[in-house]
């Protein structure tokens, strides 16, 4: 049951979206027991994102929430996987992308909780 969204101060084409979806519905398998099949995404695009008092150089802020909890181990791949996604489809250094990670203890799904 995770859930990654996607804010950029860029422009996502539809081929970009198709690539990105993609490319994170494989990654997301770095955590165990994690997999595309249950994947929410969302991407919001032409944000007005500022980061460091700049709003022109592209920049990116990642959301990644997870049913139940990850190791540090597993976190710190998909931290590196998620930058070289992003930073390669939408050209964004990765020095500017920011992924926030959250473990939820609830997550309902088809009118009940897991």
């Amino acid at each position: 049951m995770p859930f990654i969204n996607t804010k950029t101060n860029v422009t996502i084409t539809p081929d970009n979206e198709i690539s990105i979806k993609t490319k994170l519905g494989q990654a997301i398998s770095i955590i165990r027991g994690k997999s595309e099949g249950w994947l929410m995404l969302n991407f919001e695009d032409n944000s007005r994102l500022y980061f460091r008092g700049d709003g022109d150089t592209p920049s990116a802020f990642i959301e990644v929430k997870i049913y139940g909890a990850a190791s540090s181990d597993e976190y710190e791949a998909l931290t590196e996987k998620i930058t070289e996604i992003i930073s390669s489809e939408l050209n964004i250094s990765p020095s500017q992308i920011y992924i926030k990670y959250e473990e939820v203890t609830y997550w309902g799904y088809g009118g009940h909780n897991f």
